[in-house]
């Protein structure tokens, strides 16, 4: 079950030093672009993940989650629910955290195989939106 606890939202973004950021755009006007920005000023080392791109918001882009050499504390997806396979396949095989699924992504089946491999889901919710109502940093 996908997590809706504020407490439980707030412990994730407290613990986590680095994001992915799946659907990453160099487009100013994308959303995001504008969260990926905002983590970045926030103080978390992220990655975005597009393939289309070598670099956004002044970061290298990757093509995937497993071509980051780090551990990823959150996956961040900014992609239609019909991509997710592929996206929880590449989580799962990094042994990424979080799976974070903004406004929009919505995919039941992908979240409770994530959730059955140990990733703990959060569906349906902004980043952005959560960080600047739980975290003050």
């Amino acid at each position: 079950m996908p997590l809706e606890d504020d407490n439980l939202l707030r412990s994730i973004l407290t613990s986590a030093r680095t994001i992915a950021v799946v659907g990453a755009s160099n487009k100013p006007y994308r959303d995001s672009n504008r969260i990926t920005d905002l983590l970045i000023h926030r103080g978390f080392a992220v990655y975005p993940v597009n393939p289309a791109y070598a670099e956004t918001n002044g970061v290298k882009c990757h093509p995937d989650l497993r071509s980051i050499q780090r551990p990823i504390d959150i996956v961040n997806v900014f992609r239609n629910p019909d991509a997710l396979k592929d996206i929880v396949d590449d989580a799962i095989a990094v042994k990424a955290k979080t799976l974070w699924l903004q406004y929009g992504v919505v995919n039941e089946v992908e979240a409770e195989r994530a959730e059955r491999a140990g990733i703990q889901v959060v569906m349906d919710h902004c980043i952005a939106v959560d960080l600047g109502r739980l975290v003050r940093r």
